[in-house]
């Protein structure tokens, strides 16, 4: 982990630290709770720190400086803590600010919009609070005031979430169909954290899901987007993925996905399997963090075989990269990506074929392919595809030497000649302009002129002058 994250997570904690103790000396219980515990255990470093206390929100508000009742209608408020920071001081700022949230226990009512409760009732109880969470392992409470030294005695555990963190578990606390019908985003989020952890799920917590995976339907989209996101970028997307057709969330909320399966491929090509086993190998090959059109684009790349499936002397996917864009196209609609998410996304699908014909590719026609936004991400999806399939990379060494040994000046060299020089040298603007500025263009790259004087007379040979 680098110097200034390691420096930020200490700072969150310490301001965790300060407002926990500022509420424990005016009478409240208060603790460290949810995932920060869950990962502290784990020997992980947690990307924040949450605080569940009695104190109602009123009192938070009232308690502490700078705090934001952005959740106050749920018992949330955010409390913003100014500590100085070394890292910040780095960069010339004299103090960072830290945003804890700070919730107060509570005992929700009815869920009847499978999201939020109905009702929320404060309680001073923090076992009542904890039973209301999603799974054991996020339902720990931690005393960082408790001075042993040990963490684990630290811990209050009123759900046997330390047992499940052992075990390498994620049970849902009580009736997991209660659970899950309280929020159906739930069932995605089991999936998320065993494949991040490397856990199981348990058996009920699993039979729930598979019997509920339909409700996932009234969950916005983009929320399911963003769960699917953190599964495709935690790097374990393979088994993540694995997770979602065994519990049939995978036909709930990407069928076009779930029809990879059983689809076979040529096996002088694709020894490895069907398309399915195919996009799998290539989610096996994510890395934590890799950007999330490549992602996206790993994932969906073949989308377009299933519906192209033919067999003829061989099996054939004729046409299946222009499907597939118009599948992930639709794909990106649905979940409401950016533009520019989809447009990356849509660019690695529609251009992943192409390193096939690098070699044949003029030199002209070779330097637009590297013109491609992001056109390391076109890389990375090819060697991927390549060792998802038959391991050979012959054509992946061939475009990035030449990627990398092209200077940048020769791909996007200064044009020669503008439309002004066009009008100036007697021509009349019009359509035919573009048409000429491309052979221009061409010529250039293809390094035949590297002047204007010999671009001006290239156009007055192939496009004379009345």
């Amino acid at each position: 982990m680098e110097t200034a994250t390691m420096l930020s997570t200490k700072h969150q904690f310490d301001a965790a630290l300060r407002i926990l103790t500022k509420l424990r000396a005016a009478g409240y219980e208060a603790y460290l709770a949810g995932g920060c515990v869950r990962d502290l255990l784990l020997g992980r470093e947690p990307k924040d720190y949450d605080v569940a206390t009695s104190a109602t929100p009123d009192v938070v508000l009232a308690m502490f400086p700078r705090t934001f009742a952005v959740g106050a209608h749920f018992g949330v408020v955010l409390v913003a803590d100014e500590t100085e920071d070394e890292a910040a001081n780095s960069e010339g700022s004299r103090c960072a600010e830290h945003v804890t949230e700070v919730a107060t226990f509570r005992s929700d009512g009815a869920y009847s919009d499978g999201r939020h409760p109905d009702a929320v009732r404060y309680t001073t109880s923090a076992e009542q609070d904890v039973r209301r969470r999603d799974f054991t392992i996020n339902g720990l409470l931690l005393d960082p005031l408790k001075g042993t030294g040990d963490l684990r005695s630290a811990v209050i555990d009123h759900v046997n979430g330390l047992a499940d963190l052992e075990a390498g578990v994620v049970r849902a606390i009580g009736q997991p169909g209660e659970r899950f019908e309280e929020d159906h985003l739930r069932m995605l989020r089991a999936v998320r954290f065993a494949a991040r952890f490397g856990f199981e799920l348990d058996p009920e917590t699993a039979s729930a899901i598979h019997r509920l995976a339909a409700k996932t339907k009234t969950v916005s989209r983009e929320r399911v987007r963003d769960e699917l996101t953190k599964m495709l970028t935690e790097g374990h997307a393979r088994r993540a993925f694995e997770l979602l057709d065994e519990t049939s969330l995978l036909a709930e909320v990407l069928p076009e996905v779930a029809r990879m399966k059983g689809v076979e491929q040529p096996p002088q090509f694709h020894p490895e399997g069907d398309v399915w086993v195919h996009a799998l190998l290539l989610l096996d090959q994510l890395e934590p963090g890799c950007p999330f059109a490549l992602a996206w684009a790993a994932l969906l790349h073949d989308v377009g075989k299933p519906p192209t499936f033919r067999r003829a002397e061989r099996i054939r996917f004729d046409g299946h990269v222009e499907v597939g864009v118009a599948i992930a196209a639709e794909i990106c609609q649905r979940f409401r990506f950016s533009n520019d998410e989809t447009r990356q996304t849509l660019s690695l699908i529609e251009n992943h074929m192409r390193f096939a014909d690098a070699q044949r590719m003029k030199a002209s026609t070779l330097k637009r392919f590297f013109r491609l936004e992001n056109f390391p991400q076109h890389l990375a999806l090819h060697r991927m595809d390549c060792l998802a399939s038959a391991g050979r990379l012959d054509h992946w060494n061939f475009v990035r030497e030449r990627y990398e040994s092209i200077p940048e000046e020769a791909v996007r060299p200064t044009p020669l000649l503008t439309g002004r020089e066009l009008i100036a040298t007697g021509y009349r603007p019009g359509a035919a302009f573009r048409t000429m500025l491309d052979a221009v263009e061409d010529a250039q790259l293809e390094g035949t002129i590297a002047t204007p004087a010999e671009a001006l007379a290239l156009l007055r040979q192939r496009f004379p002058l009345d």
